[in-house]
Order: structure tokens, then C-alpha cells, then sequence
């Protein structure tokens, strides 16, 4: 049938319930008009979208109401607020008009009719009348009058129809119960929606409930307060804040000085009168609370007994007899002069060498508290001057936070990893640590959270660090260097013996009787499954033997395992380093050299090989910009002296000279290979083999003069590991014998050089005929008599 249409935006009517509504589209009233004129139904369908001012046949739902128009009513303007009943539900099939209001051809719907309920209905029902009453206690705008008109049926479709009109529901929802034709599966849908709309009720009451609690509290807790203080203000007692007067008894019971005894009394008077809950008291608070936990005047005991110190450090470390003579000298003059103040110790040295341990056992023989601040990656001054109070989560620096760990004025301050500073945009860290180390600045240091002076005079710092590289000059001139150096592998088996062994058994439960371990095991996991100048990965090793142990302990293959030298690779699986393989031959253009790294000394060879050509020379093996220059020195020497050396004097135009380093994946650098390069070409290019049991490590100059190096005993453990009898150094450098192990000392033949012309006097052999220069690609006869009556300078 034809009828008109009204369509309605955010709003769904069902049969058989009243509504009422305004109207403001023209097409709307219009529609309005010409049902009540002519008695005709009116169909109420809802558009989709609800911000389309015209709809079409698309833009509207396709079940909507027929309803009866009952009444209506101008309001003043342009609107109308009718009243209508539905009827019954229809489909609208298509618009016949849309002008001047919508003209629709409607089908109306008929409803399956359902005799009787079943009781899976009437379960339904209660369900719904349930979930329906707990609705109308949950909302503050339901009338009970509903929910008596609901339990007034039992007719499921009715009950869907009459909840769904009278509660808020999403217009999807409200449409989807619409266009469901069978009553029973309507109430379904509508108790699914009842049953969401109720929860989302009682989210809002708990969340409600939770604000009206908080500001309640609020509230009362502001009130009690101000009234408080009016009580105070009129009983004369305004100071006897609780919370003030015990900042104030702590101020006065505390050993502070003058100066900072005013500025926090200054601080507790703007406290008082603070409102409570500010930001303002908060940060004060914090300030306080800071300022008064920090050891003002508080200072422990400080035992200095140098034979004490002896005996622990002797305990705990084995070797580093430099290091702790070092130490024991710095603790008795601590013990005849207590009153001298700025001694900084820096200890430097490989990883795993034992520096931080070292500052801890210090710490336990002088007495004092010890506080270890990682400096490794602060980029930020305020990391050690700390930030301004008045700043969000401001603390002070890390050296006050130091001092209030160690709850004493004269600590030990270990810092660690100096060398691992950085800067930035912030400021640079290593500046603002200038006044820390300097005794002649730190007795008034000032954090910027205290602003106020902070005594560090009596504080002893050690500092720790792998290299003086990358710290700064002014700071590392406020630090006394104490070098540690690597362990030889005899010491690093006395540690594992007496220091790690024990330690590792204890950390997995296992007893002595139950893991034995041979020195020659500890030799071969040193030498085969190490490369450390420390004992890091020792340790770690050990404790990989030690979890095979109690494995096959709790496993039940025996009651005690055995480790010898021949059994470590079933243990720890293959060997993970090899010993280079070194020719034992005299070879031609191939010299050992000596090389210092990180993880402590190594042999490298250096290699050259001469071609006909043009002149060119040729550099490998990832050489560093010092290398280089070093292999080019030593070229322009064997140019100067072509004639005495043996060589053609034109040999850089019809020769090519390539210089190669081995593991040409490793960096190298450095000067100190400045020697081994100069004796590999003087080799090739006189084809005079060089003895591969002789290592050489030495700076070259253009005049051929052999300067000093460093890291000389490092590179003897290695000369030694590798099987060399002979170290060729420079003159120079005889001195640092001293600092060489008594074992190294005693296997090795050193010979002193001034000039290169000496290196190759007892480097290379005596040919059997050096009348000319043998043929590129022909090697001379050799003999394995030194070169050393050979004058080259002749």
C-alpha cells in the first residue's frame, strides 16, 4: 500500500508503543500533515546516516513502523512535536515521491503467531525480566511504572518491543530487534543488548563511585586541615606542626654546618606555609629529606695498618706485586701523614685483570665504606653535578648519591670505567669531575640539587680505567697511574688454583673430593680455550667444567670427576685457539714481529714478497695510517743505504715490493713494527733468510735510529708463548726489564739495539755467497750461523 514516509534520525518506534517527538524538515511536517488530514498511517523508518538532510530510498532502513498519527502540536519556530502509536511493522519496498514529502509503497509484515509458551520461553522471559529490574536499579532515569507494565506479560515479543523502546540503545541494536519477525529470537537479541547496557551501567556507578570517594576524601581531608590550623592559630600553638617541628628537631640534632643548617631552616619556614598538597611542598619535602639522610660529619673509623693491608691484599690477589707495593706505599704514608688529602688512585689496565677487586679490598683494609659509581656511558654533566631541585624528578649527582649510600663523610668512591665518558649536548662529564679529584677544590664541592657546599676532602678515590687514551689531560693530571698488566700463564694457574677453583666449586654446591682438576687441564684451558690478559673467561671455563661435574653427579655416572690435560676437550668440546703455526726454517722476507693488544701481547709476522715491476709498494693486512707510514720509513732508509745493505741501488724503479701482515681481518696500528718491516725488505730484497727464532719489536726513524715502545711485557709473554729464544728491543727500553716476570726474564736472550743496522746484523744468516744479489724467485744457500760478525755498515 502507498503511505507516506517520515524518516527519523536516532530514534526507532516498535508496534504497539506511543512516541513522541519533534519534527523539523519540511518534507517531515509535510508528510505529518497529509496523514492526519486524510486518516492515513504514516511509516517511521529510520535513516542510516543520521547527517543526510534529504534521504533517498538507499539512505533509509528497509523494516521500519506503521503508525497512526494521534496528535500533534506547533511549537513556536519552525518545529512540530507529534505523538504516534505504531501498529504494525512493514517493509518498504520502494519511494514513489520525494517531493514536496517521501511517498512509499509499504508491505506490511506479518508476525509468526506462537500459541503457547515453551519453557525454554518462559526461562527466557524471567532471564530478561531479572536483567530488566537490575537495569531499572542500575539507572538513575528508568520509572518503575516500566518495569510493572513489563512483568505485566508473558508475550515474548511484546516484552522485546516495550524494553527496547524504553531504554537508550544504539540505533543499530534498537533496528536489529526491529527487523526480527520471531518474538522468541527477538527477546534473545534484546537480552544480549540488556545484558551489555547493564555492564556498561556498572562500570559507570564503580567509576562514579570511585570519583565521588576521592573527592570526598579530598574534601574532608582539606576541611580537617583548615580547621586545624584555625584551632592552632587560636590556642597560640601555629609551629606545633607535627611534620615541620620534626624537620626542625632533626636540623638541630644533626652535626651540620652552619651554612647548611641555615639554608634548611630557611627551606622548613617556606614548608610551613606551603599549602599541604602543592607542588611547591613536595619538592621541599624532598629536599629535606635528602639534605638531612646525607652523613654530615659522620665518618668511620679508618684503620691503617700496612702489615693488615698486606695480608688481605696478599689473600685475595696473586701476583700484581708492583700494584700493591704501589698501595702499601700510599697507605703508610696515609698512616704517618692522616691529615694528607687529594691523593687520586687511577688503575689501569687490560680487562679482567682485577682493578675493581683491587679497589674493594682496599676498602676493606683501610676500614671504609666503599661506593661504586659506573661511569661507563654517562654523557650528561648533570649525571655527576645532579639537577636543580626545582626540576620534574630531580636528584642530585651521583657523586652525593654516593656518599648517602655509604652513609659516611670518608668513603671509598670507586669509580669505574673513567675512560668510558662521553659528551654531548648536555655538557661533558669529565669537566665537572675536575673539581671532584682536585684536593685543592673538592672541600667546598656543590651539587646542584643541595646548593649547598659538601666537604669531599676526606673521600678517597680510585678510579679504574682500560686505557689513558681517552681521558682528558687536565684529568688525568689529577690522578696518580698505577698500570696493571696482564698475567703470564703461570700466574693465571696460581689464580685459578687458589681463587677462582674454590669460588666456582662453591657457587655449584660441589665439594673438593668431588672435582679435581690437574695443573696441566688449568694449562691446557688457559692456552686452548683463553685469549684474555685477564681471567674472565677462565673463570668462565672453569665454571662450564664445573657444570659437567655436578651433571654427571646428579646423573648418577660417578660420585667424582677427574680432569686432566687429555680429557678438557670431551669437557669444553674442541680447542678453541691454536698456536701459530711458525716455521722453524730460516725463511726469506718473513720476520717475526711482537704486537701489544687489548687482551695482551701477540706474535705477528710481517711478510714480503719482491716482483719485477715499477717501483710500486704494495701494503696489506687492514694496516692502520701510523703503520703505513712506519713501512714507508723503513723503504726510504733501504734507499739511503742501498749500497752498504747489499741492494740495488735502483731497485724502488724495477722492483715492486708488496708488505703483508697475516689475519688481514684484524686492525692493526702502531709504530712499534717499524723494524720487523725494515729487516722483512732488506731480506727479500738480498735474499738473505731471516732466523725465525728471533722476535723484534722497535720504532724506525729515516735515519735508521730504533726508538722506544711500550706494552714490553705483554710482548715478551708472547715471544716466550710462541717459542722465541731471542727478543731483539730497543736500547731504550732495558729499563722496563725490571718490570718483566722473573720466568720471561729468565727464558729469553735480549738484545739492546740503537740502529737498524744492529737488528740486521743479528737477524739475518751469513749466505754462503753474497758476491751479487740472487735472482728474483732464487733463495741462496743458507746457514744458520748468526750474522753477527757481518759488518753491514762495510
Amino acid at each position: 500500500m502507498s503511505m507516506p514516509v517520515l524518516a527519523l534520525r536516532g530514534l526507532t518506534i516498535f508496534p504497539n508503543m506511543l512516541l513522541h517527538f519533534d519534527v523539523g524538515r519540511d518534507a517531515s511536517i509535510r508528510a505529518l500533515d497529509r496523514a492526519m488530514s486524510e486518516g492515513a498511517p504514516l511509516f517511521l523508518v529510520a535513516q542510516k546516516d543520521l547527517s543526510v538532510s534529504e534521504p533517498g530510498f538507499a539512505d533509509l532502513y528497509p523494516i521500519g513502523t506503521i503508525s497512526q498519527v494521534r496528535q500533534i502540536l506547533r511549537l513556536p519556530g519552525d518545529n512540530v512535536r507529534v505523538m504516534v502509536e505504531g501498529s504494525t511493522r512493514g517493509r518498504l519496498l520502494d519511494l514513489v515521491r520525494t517531493e514536496p514529502y517521501l511517498q512509499g509503497e509499504v508491505e506490511e509484515l506479518e508476525e509468526p503467531v506462537q500459541a503457547r509458551n515453551t519453557p525454554r520461553t518462559e526461562a527466557l522471559i524471567r532471564s530478561t525480566y531479572e536483567l530488566f529490574e537490575h537495569y531499572v536499579e542500575l539507572s538513575p532515569r528508568m520509572n518503575g511504572d516500566v518495569l510493572i507494565q513489563v512483568m505485566a506479560s508473558d508475550d515474548p515479543g511484546y516484552i522485546a518491543d516495550y524494553i527496547a523502546q524504553n531504554i537508550p540503545m544504539r540505533v543499530g541494536d534498537k533496528q536489529a530487534i526491529l527487523e526480527e519477525l520471531r518474538p522468541v529470537r527477538r527477546l534473545e537479541k534484546l537480552s544480549q543488548a540488556l545484558s551489555r547496557e547493564t555492564a556498561i551501567l556498572e562500570l559507570e556507578h564503580d567509576i562514579q563511585g570511585k570519583v565521588r570517594e576521592h573527592l570526598a576524601s579530598s574534601q574532608r581531608d582539606y576541611y580537617l586541615r583548615e580547621q586545624l590550623k584555625v584551632l592552632q592559630s587560636e590556642l597560640g600553638e601555629g609551629e606545633g606542626d607535627s611534620e615541620i617541628q620534626e624537620y626542625r628537631d632533626k636540623i638541630a640534632a644533626a652535626k651540620l654546618p652552619e651554612e647548611v643548617a641555615e639554608k634548611l631552616r630557611k627551606e622548613v619556614d617556606r614548608l610551613a606555609k606551603q599549602p599541604y598538597n602543592s607542588a611547591e611542598s613536595a619538592v621541599s619535602r624532598n629536599y629535606l629529606d635528602l639534605c638531612l639522610e646525607l652523613p654530615w660529619g659522620k665518618k668511620t673509623r679508618e684503620r691503617i695498618q700496612v702489615e693488615a693491608a698486606r695480608k688481605i691484599l696478599d689473600a685475595e690477589h696473586y701476583g700484581l706485586r708492583k700494584v700493591k707495593e704501589r698501595i702499601l706505599e700510599f697507605l703508610a704514608v696515609k698512616q704517618l701523614a692522616p691529615q694528607l688529602k687529594g691523593q687520586v688512585l687511577c688503575l689501569v689496565g687490560p680487562p679482567g685483570v682485577g682493578k675493581t677487586s683491587i679497589a674493594m679490598s682496599v676498602a676493606r683494609a683501610t676500614g671504609r665504606k666503599l661506593a661504586r659509581i659506573s661511569l661507563g656511558g654517562v654523557h650528561d654533566e648533570a649525571e655527576i653535578r645532579g639537577h636543580r631541585k626545582t626540576y620534574v624528578g630531580a636528584m642530585p649527582g651521583r657523586i652525593i648519591e654516593g656518599i648517602r649510600r655509604a652513609g659516611s663523610c670518608n668513603p671509598l668512591l670507586l669509580l669505574d670505567e673513567i675512560d668510558k665518558l662521553a659528551s654531548n649536548i648536555h655538557g661533558d662529564p669529565a669537566s665537572a669531575l675536575l673539581e671532584v679529584l682536585d684536593g685543592e677544590q673538592n672541600a667546598t664541592f656543590r651539587d646542584n640539587f643541595l646548593e649547598v657546599p659538601f666537604d669531599l676532602s676526606d673521600v678517597l678515590f680510585i678510579t679504574t680505567a682500560n686505557t689513558l687514551e681517552t681521558i682528558p689531560r687536565p684529568l688525568l693530571d689529577r690522578m696518580e697511574v698505577i698500570e696493571l698488566s696482564s698475567y703470564t700463564d703461570e700466574e693465571k694457574l696460581h689464580i685459578a688454583k687458589e681463587h677462582l677453583l674454590p669460588k666456582e666449586l662453591k657457587r655449584h654446591g660441589l665439594k673438593k673430593s668431588q672435582l679435581r682438576i690437574t695443573d696441566d687441564a688449568i694449562r691446557e684451558i688457559i692456552r686452548g680455550y683463553t685469549r684474555e690478559s685477564g681471567v674472565r673467561v677462565l673463570e668462565r671455563q672453569l665454571a662450564a667444567v664445573c657444570r659437567k661435574a655436578a651433571m654427571s653427579i646428579v646423573s648418577g655416572e660417578g660420585k667424582r670427576s677427574n680432569v686432566t690435560a687429555g680429557t678438557v676437550e670431551t669437557v669444553l668440546g674442541p680447542r678453541r685457539y691454536h698456536p701459530d703455526r711458525r716455521d722453524v726454517e730460516p725463511q726469506v722476507g718473513v720476520v717475526n714481529g711482537l704486537a701489544w693488544t687489548q687482551v695482551g701481547g701477540e706474535m705477528l709476522q710481517a711478510e714480503v714478497n719482491v716482483v719485477p715491476g715499477s717501483g710500486k709498494i704494495e701494503l696489506t693486512g687492514n694496516l692502520g695510517d701510523v703503520m703505513k707510514e712506519s713501512a714507508r720509513a723503513a723503504l726510504s732508509y733501504i734507499r739511503s743505504r742501498a749500497s752498504r745493505l747489499g741492494v740495488e741501488p735502483n731497485f724502488y724503479k724495477t722492483r715492486d715490493i708488496h708488505v703483508h701482515f697475516p689475519e688481514g681481518a684484524v686492525p692493526k696500528d702502531g709504530p712499534s713494527a717499524g723494524v720487523t718491516v725494515a729487516t722483512a725488505m732488506v731480506s727479500a730484497l738480498t735474499g738473505i733468510p731471516v732466523r725465525q727464532d728471533v722476535a723484534m719489536t722497535g720504532e724506525i726513524t729515516l735515519r735508521g735510529r730504533v726508538l722506544p715502545i711500550g706494552g714490553l711485557r705483554e710482548k715478551t709473554m708472547a715471544a716466550l708463548r710462541n717459542g722465541m729464544r731471542t727478543v731483539i728491543l730497543p736500547a731504550d727500553n732495558m729499563g722496563d726489564l725490571e718490570e718483566i716476570d722473573p720466568d720471561v726474564r729468565s727464558a729469553l736472550r735480549f738484545i739492546p739495539v740503537e740502529q737498524v743496522d744492529e737488528v740486521l746484523a743479528n737477524a739475518l744468516l751469513t749466505p754462503t755467497a753474497q758476491s751479487v744479489p740472487p735472482e728474483l724467485g732464487q733463495v741462496p744457500e743458507q746457514s744458520t750461523q748468526p750474522r753477527g760478525t757481518v759488518d753491514l755498515k762495510q
